[in-house]
């Protein structure tokens, strides 16, 4: 049931909020358009996280619209670690954006953000879902916005599993690798937080060499790392037009 439920079409959202002078922020992947008239929109946040305790006590957030050539490093940022040990925004890249609610948002990788005062809050047990009147919108660019889809196929590094090893378990959600016969039912991933059941077995297969593809022809190229001098032997691109497979 649980990879079917993936392929719901889910974005991914880096959602940020301030109180008394902390910002904080984390990643979610349920936030829509509820109503028009007036403009409303829903979130939906895991009580865990510090960001839904600051949006409780001050009723505002703003959703950044992540695009798809945000990095990785973003993911890992916003989501693999807590704003309850660690300052989010300490990195200068992510400082001194503020719209009309005095709320953080990014500076790079967005193509719009969305800000939102809370008017209801529904308790679904592990998350609640804010229902917001959405306040102000500002737009950046028409770039893609990307989805959980495309992250998983695209963004997310993939496991490398070497043979002769231990069974591994790997996170369909974040790529954490668990060794061990079995993953213990009350498991949670040190990175994402997602339980046992966002576990599977990885079948074990020898090394394969890395493979890169020419985005024009589709020729493929075998080796660590495509030569900068290197021209496709069919259609004489260059090696800016590979892309590692």
């Amino acid at each position: 049931m649980g990879d079917t439920l993936y392929k719901i079409s889910y974005g991914l959202y880096v959602l940020t909020a301030r109180e008394n002078g902390k910002d904080n922020g984390c990643i979610i992947n349920t936030a829509q358009l509820v109503t028009t008239t007036p403009n409303r929109i829903s979130v939906t946040v895991n009580k865990a996280n510090l960001t839904h305790d600051m949006i409780v006590n001050t009723g505002i957030f703003n959703v950044n619209i992540l695009t798809v050539d945000t990095p990785q490093s973003i993911f890992e940022h916003f989501g693999y670690q807590s704003g309850k040990n660690v300052d989010k925004f300490a990195d200068a890249q992510h400082n001194d954006n503020f719209s009309e609610n005095g709320v953080r948002y990014l500076p790079k990788y967005i193509n719009a953000y969305i800000s939102g005062k809370v008017v209801q809050s529904i308790d679904l047990g592990t998350h609640t879902m804010f229902i917001a009147d959405v306040t102000e919108t500002k737009s950046f660019s028409d770039d893609d916005s990307v989805t959980y889809d495309y992250y998983q196929k695209n963004i997310k590094p993939q496991p490398k599993v070497e043979s002769g090893g231990n069974t591994k378990w790997v996170c369909k959600i974040c790529g954490y690798i668990y060794e061990g016969d079995e993953i213990p039912a009350d498991f949670v991933c040190p990175l994402c937080k997602h339980g046992a059941s966002d576990f599977e077995k990885v079948e074990e297969k020898s090394a394969e060499p890395t493979r890169y593809k020419c985005k024009i022809c589709g020729y493929i190229y075998e080796g660590d790392e495509v030569p900068e001098d290197f021209t496709c032997p069919v259609c004489k691109r260059g090696a800016e037009d590979f892309e590692k497979l």
